[in-house]
């Protein structure tokens, strides 16, 4: 029979982190798993598939030891997506054990200040493939799995259905939008919206919807700033593409207040807000709540 051991348990975060380093914007788990079983030699009891649950067995490693790395810092899981801190990029530097076993004292450290839990230490072998381990993978995937499913949605939107997508999402945050572009020029403005219906109180939004893969750049932060003429005017530019750093450094330094909305922000608006979103916005985007039981660290 195989094992797994610390040490290789290091080496496999190690490596999944390091993917992860590579990148400036968060990846789906699925993506950096590719990428690392494409560089990393894995042997054959590690790719065995488990009986149990039909799961790789060095993905739910990666997925039982992730909370470990999560209570240290070092990474950051959202929308299904996952991105490495600052604190992970400095972690990476120390050997592949010594980096696992720095995250596993931290999560010991954080388990002992939770009052009503007890101290649950990862000793490596092969508890990431017992019922923990495989919990957390199975939670880990469906997340992933939903969003991935919202966000295939959304990008077949034509730009105009997404643009009412945006303009429902802010209805269901209390703003009143009194103009929405129709399709073709509008000037640069494709939405405004108010907190007041008639928009005497501030801020009064002006905002731009982008729906496409390309991210926004300077110039377009740049254009919208120029549209920002009155007093108590906000821009907001909603990009389902993202922006560029060049774009946010833009903003950040710019005297206008300007706010941005990325497809994650978004989808996590959407889901906060839908008890309050309108027909017309669930026809756009229509979701289902669902319940099932998470793992105890998360």
């Amino acid at each position: 029979m195989g094992t797994i051991n610390i040490k290789r348990v290091g080496e496999i975060m190690h490596a999944v982190l390091s993917e992860q380093a590579k990148q400036n914007d968060p990846l789906r788990l699925k993506d950096l798993l590719a990428a690392v079983a494409s560089k990393f030699n894995f042997t054959d009891y590690e790719k065995e598939i488990l009986a149990k649950s039909r799961f790789i067995r060095w993905h739910t490693v990666v997925h039982y030891y992730s909370i470990d790395c999560v209570k240290a810092g070092y990474i950051q899981k959202a929308g299904g997506r996952w991105s490495i801190t600052k604190q992970g990029k400095k972690a990476l530097a120390l050997s592949p054990e010594a980096f696992i076993r720095s995250a596993m004292v931290k999560y010991r450290d954080w388990k002992k200040s939770q009052k009503s839990a007890v101290s649950i230490a990862h000793d490596g072998g092969d508890e990431a493939g017992g019922d923990k381990g495989l919990q957390q993978t199975a939670y880990d995937q469906a997340l992933e799995q939903a969003r991935t499913e919202i966000e295939e949605h959304i990008d077949k939107l034509n730009a105009y259905d997404f643009q009412k997508l945006v303009a429902e999402l802010l209805r269901a945050m209390t703003y009143h939008v009194p103009y929405v572009a129709p399709p073709g020029a509008d000037g640069g403005i494709d939405l405004v919206a108010y907190k007041d219906p008639l928009g005497t109180s501030t801020p009064r939004l002006r905002v731009q919807v982008k729906h496409r893969d390309n991210k926004v750049d300077v110039k377009e932060v740049r254009e919208l700033e120029g549209l920002l003429r009155k007093e108590g005017d906000m821009g907001l530019i909603v990009s389902s593409g993202g922006f560029t750093s060049a774009a946010m450094r833009e903003i950040q330094v710019s005297s206008k207040h300007i706010e941005t909305m990325d497809l994650n922000r978004l989808i996590t608006l959407w889901q906060e807000h839908y008890d309050h979103v309108r027909e017309p916005g669930v026809m756009l985007l229509p979701l289902v709540k669902m319940f099932f039981l998470a793992p105890t660290e998360e």
